[in-house]
């Protein structure tokens, strides 16, 4: 007994040093990029002239200022259409319709081999010479947005449901009277709100590392931190450093604000 005991613990403190090893190799370029932004000459061994005016720079800028708010707008925005649109269109499909979900699967995952060039190139091809709101370059690049994300809300919000039975939880609800779309917001969507989450956040990081797209359909009607980044990287690198940095940050706190208000909601149902 004390011999497995031994074995298991040893196994334990091994799989933590990979654990751990696998994370500082992670943040190595993390950590070097946030050095390099706050000092003046990295040409040696040790860098040299420390210093915060790059991040003073960049918050005196209102073109910087603009491309945060811009990004974080036409990050939201897809992420809650397709959201919506997956959520109806699974409910449909795995309620009325069972047997159309392998094409609804099928349809979903398209988006996967699809590039940002191909994609730019044939949404302007078709609608920047159409009457009415589609030739909207706003319009485009939100809807281009939502195919790039596509397949990951879709599987992200299949895999919660193949978790919890969906189809189980709307029967156990109709015998209690209770309808099947009023069932399926009521029950279903809190209990996979955390798989919702989940993709919604990597649709974030997708969405906020993009250029191609936003740079060939929004043309100069909006600019996204990338934009400024690319454009940063041209005249000064320790400020393009620090754009990053706060690329980074913001990235991640916008996961941690989602992933509390998960767990505050999953706390108060639990309460009640």
């Amino acid at each position: 007994m004390r011999s497995k005991h031994k074995k298991r613990s040893g196994i334990t403190l091994l799989s933590y040093f990979f654990v751990v090893i696998t994370i500082i190799y992670l943040l190595i370029p993390l950590i070097a990029t946030g050095i390099y932004s706050v000092f003046e000459n990295w040409t040696g061994i040790i860098p040299r002239g420390f210093s915060f005016q790059s991040y003073i720079d960049l918050f005196q800028d209102e073109l910087f200022i603009k491309s945060i708010f811009e990004t974080i707008v036409i990050c939201i925005v897809p992420i809650v259409l397709t959201s919506f649109v997956v959520l109806l269109a699974l409910f449909a499909t795995l309620v009325y319709f069972p047997r159309f979900e392998k094409y609804l699967q099928l349809i979903c995952v398209i988006p996967y081999t699809i590039q940002g060039v191909i994609l730019s190139v044939s949404i302007l091809g078709l609608y920047v010479e159409a009457n009415g709101i589609l030739s909207n370059r706003l319009v485009m690049l939100t809807g281009a947005y939502c195919i790039i994300i596509l397949p990951y809300i879709y599987q992200g919000i299949r895999n919660g449901m193949q978790a919890i039975h969906m189809t189980t939880l709307l029967e156990a609800a109709e015998m209690l009277g209770c309808s099947k779309i009023k069932g399926f917001f009521k029950i279903i969507v809190p209990n996979i709100l955390s798989g919702v989450i989940t993709s919604s956040l990597l649709a974030v990081g997708i969405i906020f590392g993009d250029y191609v797209l936003i740079r060939n359909l929004a043309g100069s009607q909006i600019s996204n931190m990338q934009i400024y980044l690319y454009q940063a990287m041209k005249t000064d690198s320790m400020k393009s450093s620090a754009v990053f940095v706060i690329i980074m940050l913001i990235t991640f706190i916008i996961a941690v604000i989602v992933l509390n208000l998960s767990d505050k909601k999953k706390t108060v149902k639990n309460t009640k």
